[in-house]
């Protein structure tokens, strides 16, 4: 260092690294916007400071069955060893009472008829084992009941309805959650992309949706909300404000057949939130679409809902989603491969409504689109002339047989003309 700064000056340094600095501008991260739904449908929703926990005991099924796999399965597991441990603890204090547990019985029961409560119960052990037989109804013959405690079959009774309720509570538990709807929406997918782009005459958003099952979503329907900030003339702050859009539907029922991925268009009118919208304030908007898509699944008969949603950087102005379904050999058949692929159309860059107001815009578009589109033909028909004039003139240098040979031709005059042939 002490010789660094006896050859460089220290004002030079500081001077260069300024200048540096300067010239590498210096590009800060845009913080994420906070959504209301991912994209895998999951409610983005946190919920703090609930004092009332008390209200989630008083429906323990349904807790139970919003837990998660590992601790259900702990609950699934202690349910059943307490309640074992519980009776097998009724069943050795039965059998202490009535003296099974002294060694002098064994001798009294040869000598006299004495009969225990329960047969060969000596121990905690064999009392743990007595309940476990007793919940479950296996039956090995060692051990058994008598008629000799009232008690006993009291405990009896007892145990089997516990054991019923405890199987009914926790068997039901787990098949909920395992035949649990959103696991059908896993193959219920939407497009990474929505799009803005002319249909009819009109301004659409546009998404895909398919279903990757061939069994199908009985009745399904589209919904689609926006989701936004507002402030109300009052100054009320609204930070979730919904908005419900209307889906362009043909059917009376607006209900749709998913046999293949289909297109679900907005049409962008008077009653839409996007009608004042062009393309440059896309970017500025602070807004969230989420799509809902609800039906009843085929082979279970149970109602399934599948949700996503697009912010203002996952909208696309002016692309169009590509064809996916073909017919091939008599069948129909669907790329997934091209799911969400899109390209580029025609489209005004200006709103709905300005569209609406003038409707020259969207004529001078499409003819600026296809006039640009002849321009590229003839530029494309040009480097193929080019190309293949290059082909071939590169082929006659480097093949000499292809090179024409000069022939002269001698006129009656004398006079001497070389031509090629």
């Amino acid at each position: 260092m002490l010789a660094r700064k006896s050859i460089i000056p220290e004002e030079y340094v500081l001077a260069r690294i300024a200048a540096e600095n300067l010239r590498k501008p210096r590009i800060r991260d845009r913080p994420r916007k906070a959504r209301f739904i991912a994209k895998n449908g999951a409610c983005n929703l946190a919920h703090k400071n609930i004092r009332e926990q008390g209200r989630f005991l008083q429906d323990i099924f349904t807790t139970l069955v919003d837990l998660k796999w590992r601790h259900t399965l702990v609950i699934f597991t202690m349910s059943f060893l307490c309640s074992w441990l519980l009776f097998a603890m009724m069943w050795w204090l039965v059998a202490f009472a009535h003296g099974d547990m002294d060694p002098s019985t064994e001798s009294t029961m040869n000598s006299t008829k004495w009969t225990p409560c329960v047969t060969c119960v000596r121990s905690f052990t064999s009392a743990f084992l007595f309940s476990i037989e007793v919940q479950v109804t296996i039956g090995f013959g060692g051990r058994m009941m008598t008629e000799e405690c009232p008690l006993a079959i009291t405990v009896l009774i007892l145990q089997n309805i516990v054991g019923l309720i405890i199987n009914a509570v926790m068997l039901g538990c787990i098949f909920m959650k395992t035949a649990q709807a959103h696991r059908r929406a896993e193959t219920l997918i939407f497009s990474r992309q929505a799009v803005i782009a002319v249909r009819n005459g009109k301004l659409c958003f546009m998404f895909r949706v398919g279903d990757l099952r061939k069994s199908m979503i009985i009745s399904a329907s589209v919904r689609i909300q926006v989701v936004r900030k507002t402030t109300t003339p009052e100054g009320e702050v609204i930070p979730i404000h919904q908005v419900d859009i209307p889906v362009d539907n043909p059917i009376e029922s607006n209900n749709i057949f998913l046999v293949a991925p289909l297109i679900i268009c907005h049409v962008i009118d008077k009653q839409s939130p996007l009608y004042d919208i062009s393309a440059a304030d896309l970017a500025l908007q602070d807004l969230e679409l989420i799509v809902i898509l609800e039906g009843v699944v085929e082979t279970t008969g149970i109602t399934t809902q599948a949700r996503t949603s697009y912010i203002a950087e996952e909208i696309l102005w002016g692309h169009r989603f590509v064809p996916i379904v073909t017919e091939e050999e008599g069948v129909y058949a669907v790329d997934y491969s091209k799911f969400g692929n899109t390209v580029k159309v025609a489209a005004p860059r200006c709103s709905a409504r300005e569209l609406d107001e003038k409707p020259s815009i969207l004529i001078q578009t499409l003819q600026k689109s296809e006039l640009s589109h002849q321009n590229s033909l003839r530029k494309r028909n040009s480097m193929r002339r080019n190309n293949s004039i290059r082909r071939s003139n590169s082929m006659r240098r480097t093949n000499p047989s292809l090179i024409v040979p000069k022939v002269q031709f001698i006129t009656p005059e004398g006079s001497q003309s070389t031509s090629e042939t």
